[in-house]
């Protein structure tokens, strides 16, 4: 199991890598996360839903996702409460209070779902979240040192030399945990180090020597990183300097951004995330409204960065806007809640570019489809995942067909679109065709090829600085 130090320290990566690596050795190996906070979540081949990261290491793994590999998913729809996914499906939506109430029923499906995998394969790596070191929450604990003990699985401790102090991280997390856990804790990593790792050689017998635990390696800075699909809307970054600009709106409840992931590959583009205060620019060409966990709340949101009059000014000018899945309901003309499924029961106006209206219904559409793009007539690949109905005059000027069914609505200049199909950017065909339209020279990229490049080069990058073998050779 790799745990972190902290968020975001680069644990999923890391677990990406030797995932391919352990692949590359030839053993069945599968991805596990017991619980994961995330709203950017991946349709499993079994019909649920899964933390993204834990999809792409799937991909690493040479296998299809399943939702045991990420058997309790929190999706966050406001500051204190989030959508609880069990096994797939979504069982509530909570407060922070209430799902502590809940760890006992969550740590029996954590172990059931852990127990298929061990059965199913020669090895499976674990992915702790945030920090064992967060010993507040020890009590109950289902995702660090609290399931490491109960399914006794070792642990290797992963800190992050770029954000500094990365001593203190891994000395600090050993003087703050209790004993036992402690002494499930089989050594430390040093992740993305700038520069020359020997540079450390002190710092890393420093600690070595403080707590006993050994040391598996540096890890270098991978900048192909950056090429593969993020988890953390906090990893999104501008992308490219092409001609052809695409902007999307950083929503505070932003889901399901991977639809930006194959157009960061095209060098005809610059792709940028509009990040809360800042401006739409007057120059962009294509502008995405992104999916959200709380279309109405961030619909309030984006009038308040004043990203409402951007939007309006952007269409005056000519400019194209593309809303997928809840920036598609923002399109239109309303968006009612009348159950209180996302918040507090009501209407809230919507922006009114598209001539929909929206109806949150319980039910949550979860699927991997094939349609049919209606202006290009290519085929193309995506899933669904959410809830609500969205119908109104344009939907008869459908975006594409899904077995036959209009899918999404266009505006009479076919300027503004809307669709629910997730991952479409994905299709090379289609992304080109889509990018010819903006005016953008498509560069002969093959998404899929390069994803499973940049997967064989972490391994390879993992295997020139880690002890991979004496990381294997811990698995019970």
């Amino acid at each position: 199991m790799i745990q972190g130090t902290g968020s975001n320290v680069g644990k999923s990566l890391l677990v990406a890598g030797l995932c391919r690596a352990a692949l590359r050795r030839g053993l069945k190996v599968l991805p596990f996360k017991p619980q994961n906070m995330s709203n950017n979540a991946a349709v499993t081949a079994d019909g649920g839903e899964i933390g993204r990261a834990q999809a792409l290491q799937a991909l690493a793994c040479g296998v299809e996702p399943v939702v045991d590999m990420n058997p309790v998913l929190l999706k966050p729809e406001s500051d204190v409460g989030a959508q609880v996914i069990v096994q797939g499906r979504r069982l509530a939506t909570l407060k922070a209070r209430e799902y502590f109430g809940l760890k006992p029923q969550l740590a029996a499906a954590v172990q059931e779902s852990f127990a298929r995998l061990k059965s199913q394969a020669d090895l499976v790596i674990v992915e702790g979240a945030g920090s064992p070191a967060e010993v507040n929450l020890r009590a109950g604990d289902i995702a660090n040192m609290g399931f490491a003990r109960a399914a006794d699985v070792p642990v290797v401790l992963a800190g992050d030399i770029d954000r500094g102090g990365v001593i203190a991280q891994i000395v600090g997390t050993q003087a703050v945990l209790e004993p036992g856990d402690n002494a499930l804790i089989a050594g430390f990593l040093i992740n993305r180090f700038r520069g020359d790792p020997r540079l450390f050689d002190a710092g890393y017998r420093m600690i070595e020597e403080r707590t006993g635990w050994r040391g598996f390696g540096v890890v270098p800075w991978f900048a192909g990183a950056r090429l593969l699909p993020a988890e953390d809307a906090l990893d999104l970054a501008a992308a490219g300097e092409g001609p052809v600009k695409v902007c999307c709106l950083a929503l505070s409840r932003i889901a399901n951004f991977d639809d930006l992931d194959p157009l960061k590959m095209e060098a005809g583009l610059s792709v940028q995330m509009i990040l809360p205060g800042q401006a739409l620019p007057g120059d962009a060409d294509l502008v995405i409204l992104p999916g959200t966990k709380s279309t109405r709340g961030d619909l309030a949101f984006l009038r308040a960065q004043g990203w409402d009059v951007d939007l309006l000014a952007h269409r005056r000018r000519g400019g194209r806007l593309l809303g997928l899945c809840g920036g598609y309901q923002m399109l239109g003309r309303s968006v009612a809640d009348p159950e209180g499924i996302e918040g507090e029961p009501g209407v809230t106006p919507g922006l009114g570019l598209l001539d929909v209206d929206t109806v949150m219904h319980p039910d949550k559409r979860l699927a991997r489809v094939q349609a049919v793009h209606t202006s290009s007539g290519l085929a193309v690949s995506g899933y669904e995942i959410h809830i609500g109905r969205t119908e109104g005059a344009d939907c008869a000027r459908p975006f594409a067909h899904v077995g036959g069914l209009a899918e999404g609505a266009r505006s009479a200049d076919g300027r503004v679109e809307g669709s629910y199909l997730h991952g479409l950017f994905a299709e090379d065909a289609f992304r080109a065709a889509y990018l010819a339209g903006l005016g953008a020279v498509p560069g002969g990229v093959v998404y899929g090829a390069g994803v499973e490049q940049v997967l064989d080069d972490l391994a390879a990058h993992l295997e020139a600085h880690v002890d991979v073998e004496g990381l294997l050779a811990l698995a019970r």
